[in-house]
């Protein structure tokens, strides 16, 4: 069976549309609820080389901690190594649904972009 692993929110409408979806696939899904533990600095940094994606597309832009942090104004003046640090730090930042094989990854859900990496 194919698996994938899955760093989500289960209370997340967009999430479960993408475990749905990922299911229907045929994968088998290891999740991980980034509330309860974000996943760490050396796992950010894998996710993200391999993502091909700059390190602001995993913040979760529209969530209240980024917006409470003022991330949106201090993120240009950090260093890649801050942010990753600041995403490990907490869970809420990232932006959800990441998904991964050990070698791809998606951020957010959005069924072309799913039928087109994830599916047969």
């Amino acid at each position: 069976m194919k698996k994938l692993t899955i760093y989500e929110y289960p209370k997340c409408g967009t999430c479960r549309s993408a475990i749905k979806t990922l299911k229907a696939m045929g994968y088998e899904l290891e999740t991980h609820n980034v509330f309860e533990t974000a996943p760490s600095v050396e796992t950010l940094q894998t996710l993200i080389a391999n993502s091909g994606l700059e390190v602001k597309k995993f913040f979760n832009t529209s969530g209240e901690v980024y917006k409470e942090l003022g991330l949106k104004d201090k993120l240009p003046g950090m260093t890649e190594q801050e942010k990753i640090e600041l995403l490990a730090s907490n869970g809420r930042l990232i932006k959800r649904p990441v998904v991964t094989n050990g070698s791809t990854v998606t951020v957010g859900f959005k069924d072309e972009e799913y039928d087109r990496v994830w599916g047969n």
